[in-house]
This record gives C-alpha cells, structure tokens and sequence, in this order.
C-alpha cells in the first residue's frame, strides 16, 4: 500500500497542467484529496498514511547511496550507459556543480526533494489522526511522535547536501514556503522536530497502535520508538557539534555496546508489487552498471579487518568504465545484501558507538572514547587500539572506523565526516582524476520557485 502524494516543489509541475501542490483540490481515485483524510478521518485512512510515510521515507537510498558515496570516493557508479554517472558525480567533467547538476539539478532529486514529500506527508498524517474520531488523544500522540521522528531523519538529506547555501524549513503552505535558513538553523530546527517527536512518543505507552512495516521489528512499540527518536537525535547532535547533547541522546537511544552492531531500524523491500533493494547486484554478474567498491578502501585497510571480507565481493573479472577522464575498473562489488529482498538499515548500533566515541573525544573523556573505539576494533577482529590518546588522534582513529563500519551507508557518511572535520582534501581523487565538491546549489526548479508562484 503506498500514498502518493504530489511533491512540495516544481518537480513535478509538468504532470499536470493544475496546480499539483493543492492537493486538497485534486480529484482523482490514485490520489485522494487531502481533506479526504484530514476530515473525520478513520483508523484505515491513517494506517493508509503510515504506511505511505515509510515508503516516502526510503525514496533516497539508492541515490544517496550511489551518488553521496561518489562524492566521498566510497564508491564509484560505473554506468555503461550513461557516462555522467561517473564523470560529473566524481567533478571530472565539472570544476564546481551547478543548479542543473545530473541527477540533482533541474529537478533535486531523491536527495533533495523527495524528503520534503517525506515531510510534507508527516504533516498530513498528524492532521489526519488529530481529524480522526476512533483514534484516542494517547495513540494520536505516538503517531505524532513517529511522523516528527521521520521528519527530523528526513530534512537532515537535503541540509547536508546544499549545506551552507541552506535550506527552507518553514513549508506549513506549500504555495509560501519560508526563506532558506542556514545550516546551523536547520539542524536546530531538526533538533526541535526530534524533540517534539520523543516529548509525544512519552505521551503514550505499551505498542504501537498502528502496523508498521518489518524495517522496525523490534521497535513498534511506544519505548522502541523513542530508542529510534533519540538515536536519529544523536546524529543531529554531532552535526550541531553538541558533544553532551550527542551522548545524551545515544544513552537513550537502542546503543548497547556488547550488543549487534548491525541492530537498528530498516527500510524493508521485497518482490513486486514492493520494489527490490536497490543496492543488490547479483555476484560476479557479467555487467558494465554497477555500483562497486572504491579501491582505496581495499588498499586502505587494516590487514585482518573482517568488515572487508563481510562487505566487499571480489570479483573474477572487473566492471570497467573508461571515460574521457581516466579508465575506471571495479574489482569488488557490494557483498552485504544475501538476496534482493535484503532490508538497508537506516542508522544502527554500530553507528552509536561511533557517535559516543566520538563524542567522548570531543569531551576530552579519553579513556571512554577508547573504551567505545574498542568495541568497534574487536568487532572488526582487530587489536585494541593502541595509538596516541590526545583528541585529534582518537578523532582520525574514530574517522577512520566511522569509513569501514559505515562504508556505503544511504547516507554519505564519508563525505559528511570528512566535510565536518575539514578534511575533503584527504578523499584520494588520484584514480578518477575528479574532484571533491563541497556543496551543491539549489536546485533549478528551487531557484525558480519564486518566479512560478508570483
């Protein structure tokens, strides 16, 4: 079951030739009216959301995955049949992006503007279930709390793509949306979507009052949400740069260190009428498009790190991509993903511990921070670390395990972290001959945003 919602933006302006952002207006049986779900709406009517919000809310995976992990050399996308894939995505082709940038430019794509559908959706849900008669004020509460925390998960995509050129926040009218803010502004607006999430999910108690998909087995109840809330609330705490804030929010989160370090929320995909995982590639498939493992992290591993073994799929023969630029071979491949109904974890435990590591770091608290890099060590099958403790050492130790343990994440951590800490000039452009880009600008279809509603 899926909700189809139209997006915030001009995306998808030329689908119709009516306004497609007044939803409330629209006639059509694939696309219900708004008001048909916010008036008295029924349990049925806000399952229907629910479950139209989790689809919305893994729309970004594959392109985050394959386009911000170009951007951080975690990978390369090798297209045999369209070169922009490798040479704009990997800056060969381009000194700086621009607001017509492939697979982002003229109309922001999964990473840009899907998320905002995302947000856009959560809204509709929560004046839904507040519209709904049969649904008490407790269970209104926890869907409150679950649509914020997918909000907050949400706007943080597009924040940390167009980063310092910043982005809009305020979207209550679709036709008005409110000026960019900057990045810092975001992600405490995002603060505020997440701790309003986690003050309604303490509203309520016991389970979920509605289905959620298999991607939260394990947390659908009220306590396993919140665990989910603060863990998406760490995260954004560390792009805040609030160290207490970040170990705060882990210590309430599902972060156990003698835990899985694969245990966390996932986005669920399966046969039709589902969609298959995006990221799988059948292995060793005689391809020429293929998303494959960067070189560097093979040579740039420590010998005996089981993660490379687990994650990377070396190959009998390469995916070879020759472009104008440089000739581009792909020896390994994804290995992660069993079948191509897999599930991808959205953020996990493994990623908590890196979080309080680092944090622990930041705090100058040197022997939890070790503490906490150990887990990750000895999970790997490495030695205790045995490096200098000062900050910045366990820092590049901490950025370092962050680039194997969350290689290839939908995310792009390797491109965020290494924004973060100054060190996009350390990302090795040497086999592709590209460049790392900073930022991206916004959108064309963004940048003509104020000329359409005039």
């Amino acid at each position: 079951m899926k909700s189809r919602y139209k997006s915030l933006f001009m995306g998808l302006l030329l689908l119709s030739g009516c306004n497609p952002l007044s939803v409330e207006n629209m006639i059509d049986p694939n696309n219900p009216s708004e008001v048909g779900f916010t008036q008295n709406a029924t349990r049925e009517q806000v399952q229907f959301l629910i479950t139209g919000l989790e689809e919305k809310h893994r729309n970004y995976v594959f392109t985050a995955t394959a386009a911000l992990g170009s951007f951080g050399r975690e990978v390369w996308y090798l297209n045999g049949s369209d070169p922009r894939f490798t040479t704009d995505w990997l800056g060969q082709a381009l000194a700086e992006p621009n607001s017509s940038f492939f697979g982002f430019g003229n109309t922001g794509g999964t990473v840009f503007f899907n998320p905002y559908q995302a947000v856009r959706q959560g809204e509709l849900l929560i004046k839904s279930v507040n519209s709904a008669p049969q649904v008490t004020d407790v269970e209104k509460s926890a869907v409150a709390g679950f649509a914020r925390t997918i909000q907050g998960f949400q706007l943080m995509l597009p924040a940390n793509l167009v980063y310092e050129n910043g982005i809009r926040v305020d979207i209550a009218e679709p036709m008005k949306p409110g000026p960019f803010v900057t990045y810092q502004e975001a992600m405490n607006h995002i603060k505020g979507l997440l701790d309003d999430g986690y003050a309604q999910l303490n509203k309520a108690s016991g389970n979920f009052a509605f289905k959620l998909t298999s991607g939260f087995n394990g947390y659908n109840s009220i306590d396993g949400l919140k665990k989910v809330n603060r863990a998406i609330a760490a995260r954004n705490a560390v792009y805040r740069k609030d160290w207490q804030g970040a170990l705060d929010a882990v210590n309430a989160s599902f972060m156990n260190l003698s835990g899985t370090l694969n245990a966390g929320p996932a986005h669920p995909f399966g046969s039709a009428p589902d969609i298959f995982n995006p990221l799988y590639y059948v292995p060793n498939a005689n391809v020429n498009t293929m998303v494959v493992v960067h070189p560097k992290l093979i040579t740039d591993a420590t010998p005996g790190d089981k993660r490379v073994a687990d994650k990377f799929y070396q190959r009998t023969s390469p995916v070879v991509n020759s472009t104008t630029y440089a000739v581009l071979e792909g020896m390994y491949q994804d290995k992660r993903w069993a079948t191509n109904s897999a599930s991808v974890p959205f953020i996990k435990n493994e990623e908590l511990i890196l979080i309080k590591a680092e944090a622990h770091a930041q705090l100058n608290q040197n022997a939890d921070a070790v503490a906490a890099i150990n887990v990750i060590r000895t999970g790997a099958g490495l030695a205790p670390y045995a490096g200098a403790t000062d900050k910045d050492a366990l820092i590049n130790e901490i950025l370092y395990q962050r680039r194997y343990s969350l290689w290839a994440e939908p995310w792009g951590h390797r491109w965020v972290d290494a924004r973060r800490y100054d060190k996009l000039n350390e990302i090795d452009t040497s086999l592709d001959k590209g460049k790392v880009f900073k930022q991206f600008p916004h959108p064309q279809a963004e940048k003509g945003w104020e000329e359409y509603v005039k």
